[in-house]
C-alpha cells in the first residue's frame, strides 16, 4: 500500500469550475475533481491552460483562488493555490 505524501488531504469534489488567465480574457470551464486547503486537482481536456490563472467555483464549496499549475499530465493537471500578493499603494 502506498503511503500518502500529501501534507494537506484533499476531497473529493468533481465539480465544474472557471478559470481565468488574466483581466479581460474570457472564463473557461474545467472540471475540479478533488481540493485541499492549498490545491486542486483538475481536469480540462482540449483547452490550453496558463502555468498560472484563477480558478472560481460557486456552491457549497465556493473558491476564488489564484494557481499555479505544478504538474500536467494529458488534460490533467495539480495546481498550488497561491498568495495574492497587495499591490503597493502610491505614495501621497
Amino acid at each position: 500500500m502506498l503511503k500518502e505524501r500529501r501534507l494537506y488531504p484533499r476531497q473529493v469534489i468533481n465539480r465544474v469550475a472557471k478559470f481565468q488567465s488574466g483581466i479581460g480574457s474570457l472564463p473557461r470551464d474545467c472540471f475540479v475533481t478533488d481540493v485541499s486547503e492549498r490545491g486542486a486537482r483538475l481536469y480540462a481536456d482540449g483547452v490550453e491552460i496558463p502555468d498560472r490563472f484563477v480558478l472560481s467555483m460557486t456552491g457549497e464549496a465556493a473558491i476564488r483562488k489564484e494557481c499555479q499549475v505544478v504538474w500536467r499530465l494529458g488534460g490533467e493537471l495539480g495546481v498550488e493555490f497561491i498568495e495574492s500578493r497587495a499591490r503597493p499603494r502610491p505614495a501621497t
